[in-house]
């Protein structure tokens, strides 16, 4: 049995996290042992808690911490650690330095471009350590890996991509009525969801203008968004939805623990991101049998065959957006069509088991 180390440089709740989570407790336990290490409390604590897991915690404050890097390497070798799985740039920078001390090969991911900011500070030495420690370079698409070797001095031939997974089969729910039931809304209004924490990449101000748009066509579109909102953004989208005349018409809903609930409750599923590096709501919600539009914003064009699984338009345009809403919505067999087609191509390709395999293969090539 190899024993593996995972850590994150985040508390949650969010698509990446989500990803670490999986990983960490759904490889085969016979063959691994998971060695989980995050920084503080928080929703990633409580979801590991609550599979079993008891996470290692270890603070590490500041641009660069002596004593967390310390603390890595003591665990590593107390724990007996074979290799090293980090996830997002402050870890797999950590981790490359704890890999490359402790002559353990390293498997750093990268989960979305919006991570590593243009004016990244010491971004160069940063990156120079990812190249020098880690073993292998994650990117979860395609672009998302042109898009960091274009931007960094990352090594291309380092670097590879392996997708996101879920559990498809959690997300194959019969549809409810509880939300409809709850707002108080018609059976002929049309619901529209969002999911994804409050943050600008989610262009949650283009959704809003969208809706706008759709309002003075019809009263029927009602918009839903499941998410973390706190802070200047959440203020900002909040007096944004007033001038709009929208407080009826579109909703936040705070985070949302069970996003295949939630996903039962829609008739529609949007996604209006300026960026993405993969987009784990969006196969969730073709797993969930749902009809989706999301924005060509990185990763959904990896997940989507436009008009044939789904419904791709150009990002930061709230007339395309509005306009395939109402497409959708007024064309029920092609509606149908794409959901059924999405979710099949969900479970085929999305499914968590794929993910897994992917790692195992990087896991036993250079264990």
């Amino acid at each position: 049995m190899k024993t593996i180390l995972h850590t994150i440089d985040t508390t949650g709740p969010g698509g990446a996290e989500t990803v670490f989570i999986d990983l960490a407790t759904h490889l085969p336990q016979d063959k691994f042992r998971s060695v989980l290490v995050i920084r503080g409390t928080g929703w990633v604590y409580d979801e590991l808690c609550r599979r079993g897991f008891k996470p290692v915690l270890l603070e590490a404050k500041g641009s660069f911490n002596w004593r967390y890097l310390k603390s890595l390497m003591s665990l590593i070798r107390r724990e007996k650690i074979d290799l090293i799985q980090s996830h997002l740039l402050g870890s797999n920078v950590y981790c490359a330095l704890a890999g490359l001390i402790t002559r353990r090969p390293v498997v750093a991911t990268f989960h979305g471009a919006v991570d590593i900011g243009e004016r990244e500070r010491l971004k160069g030495l940063k990156f120079a350590a990812i190249n020098i420690g880690a073993s292998s370079i994650v990117a979860v698409s395609d672009s998302l890996r042109e898009n960091i070797v274009s931007r960094t001095p990352l090594r291309n031939g380092k670097t590879g991509v392996v997708y996101n997974g879920i559990d498809t089969a959690d997300f194959s729910r019969p549809a409810s009525d509880a939300l409809r039931s709850k707002m108080g809304w018609h059976t002929d209004d049309i619901i529209i969801g969002s999911l994804g924490n409050i943050r600008p990449a989610k262009a949650y101000d283009v959704l809003l203008h969208a809706a706008a748009l759709l309002k003075d066509h019809s009263g029927r579109f009602r918009f839903v968004i499941a998410g973390q909102g706190k802070g200047a953004l959440y203020e900002y989208l909040l007096k944004l939805r007033n001038e709009l005349g929208l407080d009826e018409t579109v909703h936040f809903l705070g985070f949302n623990d069970d996003p295949a609930e939630f996903l039962s409750n829609l008739d529609l599923f949007l996604l209006s991101s300026t960026s993405e590096g993969f987009s784990i709501a969006t196969i969730q919600a073709m797993a969930a049998g749902l009809p989706v539009i999301a924005t060509r914003s990185g990763g959904p064009e990896e997940i989507i065959t436009h008009a044939e699984n789904g419904w791709l338009v150009q990002a930061g345009s709230p007339e395309a957006i509005a306009q395939a809403i109402e497409k959708l919505a007024a064309d029920r067999s092609l509606s149908a069509a794409i959901a059924l087609e999405g979710q099949r191509h969900a479970r085929s390709t999305f499914d968590i088991g794929a993910m897994l395999n992917a790692y195992q293969r990087i896991y036993d090539d250079l264990i």
